[in-house]
């Protein structure tokens, strides 16, 4: 665990529950101030009751510029500063690809990749001005190696890996930095959805825990654990353990679609 915080700001998406949740509420415990920005703020507002001086919940939309731009002012009028960003907003709709209408990759991609574009348009000019931040990016592994009927989150988390990258390099002469986090699969409400065996789903509030513990890290890359670092390493390079790991999710599909023809 790290020292205390010294009313360090963290601005963190989609902090109401999962993974996100968890790592507000180990960041809160540590001594940073944190503002949970979300659409829904219910345990983030149970949470405040707590720690009345160090949560705060903002209402947002982060596929909306104007609720993006009133959360962060609201950060920066109440208190003065935001240290570091996490982009962990998601949504994580499973359907294969001839299901998915543009309008559903769309809508992914507004909230996975453009809702990231935007809390960092709005933080960055003021790390700038203040000479220091740290902006951390929530990825999937998936978006290195791919998971069938995942095309459109799968898409998104490659973006936002290429995104990061490039943006990194651009602020390379400055005291502001970009990191890729890795966590590792949990049993989130989304995540669960997928029916992936619980053997291979950690505890959120684990997950959360660990990725709070690299808060302050610069690291072009921060995985969970080393079984997050290791195992995505492995998937990549082989990639017959995805396609092992996967099968089911492929002859499902086949399955219902083969129903569907005769029928």
């Amino acid at each position: 665990m790290q020292a205390p915080a010294n009313g360090r700001v963290v601005v963190l998406t989609g902090a109401n529950e999962g993974i996100g949740y968890h790592m507000l509420a180990a960041l809160v415990a540590d001594g940073y101030r944190v503002a949970g920005l979300d659409v829904n703020g219910e345990t983030i507002e149970s949470l405040r009751e707590q720690y009345p001086d160090r949560v705060r919940y903002h209402d947002c939309d982060v596929t909306a510029d104007g609720d993006v731009e009133r959360a962060v002012a609201a950060v920066l009028d109440e208190w003065g500063r935001i240290d570091v960003l996490v982009n962990n907003a998601a949504t994580l709709d499973f359907g294969f690809f001839e299901d998915r209408t543009l309008e559903d990759i769309k809508r992914t991609f507004e909230v996975n990749f453009f809702g990231y574009v935007r809390t960092v348009r709005a933080v960055l000019p003021h790390m700038r001005e203040r000479n220091g931040g740290i902006v951390h990016n929530v990825s999937s592994g998936v978006g290195r190696v791919g998971n069938p009927g995942l095309t459109g989150y799968a898409s998104t988390k490659g973006a936002i890996e290429s995104f990061t990258r490039s943006l990194r390099l651009e602020l390379r002469d400055e005291n502001v930095s970009c990191t890729i986090m890795h966590p590792r699969l949990a049993r989130t409400r989304s995540a669960l959805s997928l029916g992936y065996p619980a053997s291979q789903m950690s505890d959120p509030a684990y997950v959360g825990r660990k990725l709070a513990d690299e808060i302050e890290s610069t690291r072009r890359v921060i995985y969970a654990d080393w079984v997050t670092r290791i195992g995505l390493a492995l998937a990549q390079r082989f990639p017959w353990i995805v396609e092992r790991a996967t099968e089911r999710f492929v002859a499902d599909h086949e399955a219902t679609a083969g129903v569907g023809k005769s029928s």
